[in-house]
């Protein structure tokens, strides 16, 4: 073998194998690609021959040596042996097709490297990962994640968040979910599984099982409930979430902005749940109607405005965590006026008696919360006609009456 051959053996496996290494993709996907595009060009710079054997149920195939780079190309019948098939390389073909399959190796190698991307990023769905705000798309904020890009579409996002540009943010990996731009790694700050993940970060007891997350009721950006349990003896759970001077919970809420957390002491009791849950409103009465399935919580007079929380939020959250549906009753006031929240409220808006479609167009608009409801802002929304938004400032005078 004389040294020119061997250099060109050694140059074109060292081109692959460099290709391969540095995007991550197996050799053999880089030759199939490579096959393909010859195939593509002879067809096109011969489309009479192509035809031709085409009408005669014969199949073009490419062959190139994965040591010198040369190649080949064969026809004859698609079940046929490699003994069996007929070259039909054309002189001269080398240049011609060296140009014209470029862009189609080079798109076929990115294509393959993105599908590499997402099959790692797929094994890391249910996780937290740390990612930087690369730019906007639409209302789409896109999250660099190192290997990948991922988007975080408006109803993943916290509304009370701004997203800088080159920021560093903690997401949940969601899910990778198949678009008109093809398959996209969708990533969330909203869910509720982000917060789980955090603990599981900061607190090793959560991380080693020692201590349980039971349950999380969120309002993402404003606050959260979180129910803990221990599984070994001796071993507080609270305690171990909340950390020495609170260094654990601050990380997380940290993390999250300065989302208020509560962590709660879970309990198989659901009366004792539900005290704990509607912390820090103290001295409370647990009665449950096996009829309507509502739990009445009397309240002291001046425990009501804890209980029901700023906007209902804290019996709402509640209501979410302990998956009872709670009517808040105060002492000295008649049962008529009672608080309501059965946990099932997504967002603060769901107070508000709301017709589906009304509810789902502020919801995409962003106007969660009741404090968004501003006669501006209202007006301001697309796709509401008069007579709903009058019915909605109707709704918000009565809820904050």
């Amino acid at each position: 073998m004389d040294t020119q051959t061997l250099s060109a053996r050694t140059e074109f496996a060292a081109a692959i194998n460099q290709i391969c290494s540095e995007r991550g993709i197996s050799p053999e996907i880089v030759l199939n690609a490579i096959n393909g595009a010859l195939v593509a060009s002879f067809k096109k710079d011969y489309p009479e021959q192509a035809l031709k054997f085409e009408e005669d149920e014969l199949v073009v195939s490419a062959d190139v040596d994965s040591e010198n780079g040369q190649f080949r190309l064969f026809v004859g019948k698609e079940d046929a042996k490699k003994k069996d098939l007929k070259e039909i390389t054309p002189p001269g073909f080398g240049r011609i097709a060296a140009q014209a399959a470029k862009q189609v190796i080079l798109q076929t190698i990115r294509e393959a490297e993105r599908e590499a991307v997402l099959a790692d990023y797929q094994e890391h769905i249910g996780e937290v990962m740390t990612g930087m705000v690369q730019r906007m798309d639409g209302r789409n904020v896109v999250i660099d994640l190192g290997r990948g890009q991922a988007v975080m579409p408006p109803e993943e996002q916290v509304h009370t968040e701004f997203y800088r540009l080159n920021s560093r943010l903690s997401v949940y990996l969601k899910e990778i979910t198949e678009t008109i731009k093809g398959k996209q790694i969708i990533v969330s700050r909203a869910d509720d599984r982000l917060l789980a993940g955090l603990f599981q970060r900061e607190v090793p007891e959560v991380n080693s099982g020692a201590v349980v997350i039971k349950a999380i009721a969120r309002e993402p950006g404003s606050r959260s409930k979180v129910a803990v349990e221990s599984t070994q003896a001796g071993v507080d759970p609270v305690g171990s979430c909340v950390g020495q001077k609170g260094v654990r919970v601050q990380a997380v809420i940290n993390d999250l902005n300065n989302e208020k957390i509560d962590i709660i002491q879970y309990a198989e009791d659901k009366d004792k749940f539900i005290k704990s849950a509607l912390a820090p409103a103290d001295g409370l009465n647990i009665s449950f109607d096996s009829r309507s399935g509502e739990t009445t919580v009397t309240v002291p007079s001046d425990q009501l405005s804890l209980a029901i929380g700023r906007g209902g939020q804290n019996v709402k959250l509640a209501a979410k965590l302990t998956g009872s549906k709670l009517r808040i009753v105060s002492e000295a006031a008649p049962p008529e006026s009672a608080i309501v929240a059965t946990g099932a409220e997504e967002y603060e808006i769901d107070q508000l008696d709301l017709e589906t479609k009304a509810r789902n167009i502020l919801v995409e608009a962003g106007l969660t919360h009741i404090e968004d409801l501003t006669e501006d802002k209202l007006d301001a929304v697309k796709g509401i006609g008069p007579k709903t938004l009058e019915k909605i400032k109707v709704q918000l005078a009565s809820y904050k009456s």
